[in-house]
C-alpha cells in the first residue's frame, strides 16, 4: 500500500472530512472511492479510444443516423 501526501485549502480539507461523515466512511475511503472512480472513467476512455481507432467511420456515422 502507498501513501500519497495531498496539499488542498484547509476549507476544502473541511468540506471533504464532512462529505466523508455525512456518508459514513472515513477520509481515506472517501479518496480511495474517488480514484476508483477516476481510474474507470480513464479505462472507459482508453477502451473507446482503442476501438475507435479500429473502427469503420462509414458504419459508425450509418449508425448514428438510422440506430437500429
Amino acid at each position: 500500500m502507498s501513501t500519497i501526501t495531498l496539499r488542498i485549502p484547509d476549507s476544502k480539507h473541511d468540506r471533504l472530512k464532512q462529505y466523508a461523515k455525512e456518508q459514513g466512511i472515513s477520509l481515506n475511503r472517501l479518496f480511495d472511492e474517488f480514484a476508483t472512480v477516476a481510474l474507470a472513467q480513464f479505462d472507459a476512455k482508453t477502451r473507446f479510444t482503442l476501438m475507435a481507432a479500429k473502427g469503420d467511420v462509414k458504419k459508425g456515422m450509418e449508425l448514428l443516423v438510422n440506430p437500429a
